[in-house]
């Protein structure tokens, strides 16, 4: 079998961290089985469906790496096509025209639930009624489904699912518009695409039966249908922003790596083992449905916070070098005048777990705020003046200058602390840094005897 998958969002917003979930698990399924990933814009809801969405899913696709093979196609290119298919399915008996108003049809959902019933169409329109068909009205289409047995499926996910047709009301499959609702346009579109794998959230598992419905009527085979469960917050409640659900672009301007959100996203439902942080190619080499998780996973995002923190440990550092460069550009920060940005990157990466987070603290190295000397006690300025001498004799690699703070620490009588965060205080202005023989080295000799001759009166 060639393996044939699809992601199909809507453009109503920005891609989200359930979105990218469903995107990545599709993706690599079908990365796993040598098959293609297509991409599909279900741009059917014209209140809410925009062109700005549609460019910021693309764009974070993009950055994930989630590269699709086929797509993207738009469905309200594709409207003749599902008139078509309509067509056939009300010449085949198996769909039909229906009149009924939007008003009359507000007024049965009413009347049912008053009386405790729950609200569907009552089928008044279907073959065989004796109404009038009235003049000037554009109809809808219906598909008729059946009212007795039980519809199922094997899911990959979840296991054997059905449910009762007198369950499922007959539903609207063409608009009067042309357009078509969502559960007819997924099956045409998965039948023209050749679709072999329905992987998906399952808040579409109710969808499933109807669209098997309509699949049967075509007397086409299914695909495979595999429902991912939900997504929660860490509270355990349903995710929202509050729990950091947040888009994948703001992800990607707070400063995270694309394979660190992808691998926090592998882990949403999905695992291997005990491992935690693995590479994209490991996870299509692992990937399999039958080892997603039947429970609801939970979105985490200090843990993707210390995903991406892993990653920024061991990220090439001309990437690191690229992306700290463009923030500290819009900090008006020159990264020309100092040492070079990557042996920076190199000295504070572990530390940080975002981009942002190592600009700020590179910064240190090309800017300088005076700090205020004048509350130095006499024995640490008295300190600080022997380090002066201390740092002009030494050779200016970390291991001399290391050497040469830790003789001041014992002459002195001071605690590391006590003289490391002064000093710090008069080289970099901050009293917090990396190692101070490791800053000391990177500033440079000249800049770091300047500042300290100027703070301690000349020494």
């Amino acid at each position: 079998m060639n393996i044939r998958t699809r992601f199909a969002p809507s453009p109503t917003g920005f891609l989200h961290i359930g979105g990218a979930r469903t995107a990545l698990f599709s993706w690599a399924y079908a990365r796993r089985h040598g098959g293609k990933f297509i991409l599909r814009i279900e741009d059917t809801d014209l209140e809410r469906s925009t062109e700005t969405s549609v460019a910021a899913i693309l764009e974070s696709m993009q950055w994930l790496g989630l590269d699709w093979d086929e797509g993207p196609f738009f469905q309200m290119k594709r409207l003749a096509r599902y008139k078509e298919v309509a067509d056939q399915l009300i010449a085949a008996g198996h769909a039909y025209y229906d009149y009924m108003s939007r008003e009359e049809l507000e007024e049965l959902r009413k009347v049912q639930m008053q009386r405790g019933e729950k609200p569907r169409y009552d089928g008044r329109w279907r073959p065989g009624h004796k109404l009038k068909v009235p003049e000037g009205v554009k109809p809808v289409v219906r598909f008729l489904t059946p009212r007795d047995g039980e519809i199922g499926w094997h899911d990959l996910v979840k296991g054997p699912i059905s449910f009762p047709n007198k369950e499922l009301d007959d539903l609207v499959i063409l608009r009067a518009d042309g357009v078509p609702t969502y559960n007819f346009g997924v099956v045409v579109d998965d039948l023209d695409m050749e679709i072999t794998h329905v992987i998906r959230g399952d808040d579409h598992v109710n969808n499933t039966p109807r669209q098997i419905h309509i699949f049967n009527a075509m007397a086409k085979p299914l695909p495979a249908f595999a429902h991912l469960p939900m997504i929660l917050g860490a509270d355990g409640e349903r995710l929202s922003k509050r729990h950091g659900a947040v888009s994948v672009t703001q992800y990607r301007d707070e400063g995270y790596l694309p394979e660190a959100l992808l691998n926090a996203l592998a882990r949403l439902g999905w695992s291997h083992g005990n491992d935690e942080v693995f590479s994209m190619k490991q996870m299509v080499g692992w990937f399999d449905l039958g080892h997603v998780s039947h429970s609801a996973a939970q979105f985490d995002p200090e843990k993707a916070l210390w995903m991406n923190q892993q990653y920024i440990k061991n990220a090439d550092l001309n990437v690191l070098s690229n992306l700290t460069k463009e923030i500290l550009q819009k900090m008006n920060v020159n990264t020309d005048a100092g040492p070079k940005l990557d042996q920076v990157i190199f000295l504070v990466k572990d530390r940080a777990h975002t981009i942002p987070q190592i600009a700020e603290a590179a910064k240190i190295f090309y800017t300088y705020d005076e700090p205020d000397a004048s509350k130095l006690t006499a024995p640490v300025r008295s300190a600080l003046v022997l380090l002066l001498e201390k740092l002009r004799a030494s050779n200016w690699d970390r291991k001399s200058l290391g050497a040469a703070v830790s003789e001041v620490v014992k002459a002195s009588g001071l605690k590391m602390p006590e003289l490391a965060m002064p000093a710090r205080l008069l080289v970099t202005g901050r009293t917090q840094t990396p190692s101070l023989d490791a800053v000391l080295e990177l500033i440079g000799r000249e800049t770091v005897l300047a500042r300290l001759s100027r703070h301690l009166k000349g020494g």
